[in-house]
C-alpha cells in the first residue's frame, strides 16, 4: 500500500482482534514468564554450544571465538530490545513475520516468514541429525552399536538415519500432545543440560593451559574469513545460529498467560543467561584444548576432545583423563539438550505457518486447530514428514551458516520495523519500551548486516533460490486468498 501508516493501522487491529479470539479453535494460554525462559534456553543451549563453537574456532577465530560470541550477543541484545517491544505491543504467534506484517506490509511479512520457516525446518533436521551422531557415539562407548546402514543417509553408506527420524517424530507428538506438557519436559530438560554444562566450566577451568590462548587471534592466513578480525567475524555470523532461541520464544506468544509482562522477560532473561555460559565455555573450550586439536573433527567432537584432555600428562606425554565418565555425561546431556532444541524449533515453525494460514496466505491446514488438545495437529505432522525426511535421507552438511543467515535477515528486518512503528503508530499501548530510539535498532540492523556481508557467497546463493520459491508461492495463492485486502 502507498500509505503505509494506513497499512500498519489496519494490519496491527486485524491482528490484534486475532489475538483476542477465544474458544476451542484458538491456541490455548498456558506459558509463564519462567516457562518463556526456559523455552528460550532450551532452543539457545544445543547445537551451537556443543558442535558449532569447535568448528568456528577450528577454521575462522581460533580462541578469539569467544569475542565472536560477544559481537553476536550485541546484535541479539539490540535485536532482542526490539522483538521485546514487539512482542508487548503484538502478543500473536508469529515471530518476526507478524512484526514484520504489522510495519512493513503484507509481501515482507511473506519473505520473512517464508525465510523463517527454512531457517527453523533447516534447523530441526541438522540438530537431528547430530542427535542421531552423538547417540551412536554413546551407545559405542558402552559397547552396544546400531547398523550403519540405520543411522546414515544414503549419501554417506546408509539407508536411512532412523535415531534422526525418531527424534523427530517423538518431538512433533509431544507438540501436538500440548505446549503445557512440552513446556514442562522442555524445562527439565533445560535444569539439566545447564548443570552439566555448569559442570564442564567449572572442572574445566582448572585444566586451561594459558599457551592454548596464546596466541588470542591468530593471524589472518591471506583469505578472508580465516582467522584474523575477518575470522572473527566471519565466525560471529557463523555461530549466530547459536543464538536462535529467543526469536523462537516470540513464536509463543499468542500461548502467554501475559505476554505484555512476560515476552519481554522471556526473550532478555534467557539471551542473558545463555551469552553467560557460551562465553565462559568457549573460553574454557579454547583454553583446555589448542583450538587446532579442532581441526578435522567432525561437527559434533569439539567438546568430547576438550574433556579428553582435561587431565594430566603420563611418562608418554599423552594426556591421562581425570574425568573419563565425565565424557558420557556430557553426551547424555547433548542429547537432551538437542530433543528441547529439536522441540523448540518444530514448535517455531508450526506457530509461523498458523499465523501465515490465519492470514490466508497459506491454506487453511497449517492453522487448523484440535478442538481438544488445542494444538496445530496438522501442521506438526505435516511437519514431522518434512523434516523426518530431511533427517532420514539428507546429509547434515553445511546449513548452520544458512540457518545464521536467514535467523540475521530477520532481525534487521524486526529492528528495522521498530523504528516504522514509532514513526507511523506513536500512540499504541506498549509493555515494554525499547530504549534509545531510533540508535538501538539502527546499531541492531547494522550488526546484522555485517554479520552477514561476512558470510560466504555460497550461502547468499541458497537464500536467492530459497526465497525466489517463496516469492512464486506468494503471488501464486497467497496474495490472492489474502484476509487483510479484504478487511475494510
Amino acid at each position: 500500500m502507498a500509505d503505509l501508516g494506513l497499512w500498519a493501522r489496519k494490519s496491527v487491529g486485524h491482528i490484534l482482534k486475532e489475538a483476542n479470539e477465544e474458544g476451542e479453535h484458538t491456541l490455548k494460554r498456558t506459558l509463564g514468564a519462567t516457562s518463556l525462559v526456559a523455552l528460550g534456553i532450551g532452543a539457545i543451549i544445543g547445537a551451537g554450544l556443543f558442535s558449532i563453537t569447535g568448528l568456528a574456532a577450528a577454521h575462522n577465530a581460533g580462541p578469539a571465538v569467544t569475542i565472536s560470541f560477544i559481537i553476536a550477543a550485541v546484535g541479539c541484545a539490540f535485536a532482542g530490545l526490539c522483538y521485546a517491544e514487539f512482542a508487548s505491543v503484538i502478543p500473536v504467534a508469529g515471530s518476526a513475520y507478524t512484526y514484520s506484517f504489522a510495519t512493513m506490509g503484507e509481501f515482507m511479512a511473506w519473505i520473512i516468514g517464508w525465510d523463517l520457516v527454512l531457517e527453523y525446518a533447516v534447523g530441526a533436521a541438522t540438530v537431528a541429525i547430530s542427535w542421531s551422531m552423538y547417540l551412536s557415539k554413546f551407545l559405542g562407548n558402552i559397547g552396544l552399536s546400531l547398523p550403519h546402514e540405520l543411522t546414515s543417509c544414503p549419501a554417506d553408506g546408509g539407508i536411512i538415519n532412523m535415531p534422526g527420524v525418531f527424534i523427530v517424530v517423538a518431538m512433533s507428538l509431544l507438540l501436538i500432545r500440548g505446549t503445557h506438557e512440552s513446556a514442562r519436559v522442555n524445562a527439565l530438560i533445560v535444569l539439566l543440560k545447564v548443570a552439566v554444562v555448569l559442570v564442564f566450566i567449572g572442572l574445566g577451568w582448572s585444566f586451561i593451559r594459558p599457551e592454548n590462548h596464546i596466541p588470542f587471534i591468530p593471524e589472518n592466513t591471506g583469505n578472508f574469513g580465516e582467522f584474523g578480525w575477518s575470522g572473527i567475524i566471519r565466525a560471529a555470523g557463523i555461530i549466530f545460529f547459536a543464538y536462535i532461541g529467543f526469536d523462537a520464544v516470540s513464536t509463543a506468544a499468542q500461548e502467554a498467560k501475559n505476554p505484555k509482562r512476560d515476552m519481554p522477560i522471556g526473550i532478555l532473561v534467557s539471551l542473558v543467561i545463555c551469552t553467560i555460559l557460551y562465553i565462559l565455555f568457549a573460553y574454557v573450550m579454547t583454553g583446555v584444548a589448542n583450538y587446532k586439536d579442532f581441526v578435522g573433527k567432525d561437527g559434533i567432537a569439539p567438546v568430547a576432545v576438550a574433556i579428553d584432555f582435561m587431565g594430566v600428562a603420563g611418562l608418554d606425554g599423552k594426556i591421562i583423563p581425570s574425568f573419563p565418565w565425565l565424557n558420557n555425561t556430557i553426551i547424555l546431556a547433548i542429547l537432551a539438550g538437542y530433543s528441547s532444541v529439536i522441540l523448540v524449533m518444530l514448535l517455531g515453525q508450526s506457530r509461523v505457518f498458523y499465523s501465515m494460514s490465519h492470514d490466508g496466505l497459506l491454506p487453511k491446514v497449517f492453522s487448523e486447530v484440535h478442538p481438544k488438545l488445542q494444538t496445530p495437529w496438522k501442521s506438526n505432522l505435516l511437519f514431522m514428514l518434512f523434516v523426518g525426511l530431511f533427517a532420514g535421507f539428507v546429509p547434515g552438511g553445511i546449513v548452520g551458516e544458512m540457518t545464521s543467515i536467514g535467523t540475521l535477515f530477520a532481525f534487521a528486518l524486526v529492528c528495522a520495523g521498530v523504528i516504522i512503528m514509532r514513526k507511523k503508530m506513536p500512540d499504541i499501548p506498549r509493555g515494554f519500551r525499547t530504549p534509545l530510539v531510533p540508535l538501538v535498532p539502527i546499531l541492531g540492523v547494522i550488526t546484522c548486516l555485517a554479520m552477514m556481508v561476512g558470510l560466504p557467497l555460497d550461502t547468499w546463493l541458497r537464500l536467492i533460490v530459497w526465497m525466489g520459491i517463496g516469492i512464486v508461492i506468494y503471488f501464486s495463492y497467497g496474495a490472492k486468498h489474502s484476509k487483510i485486502r479484504n478487511v475494510g
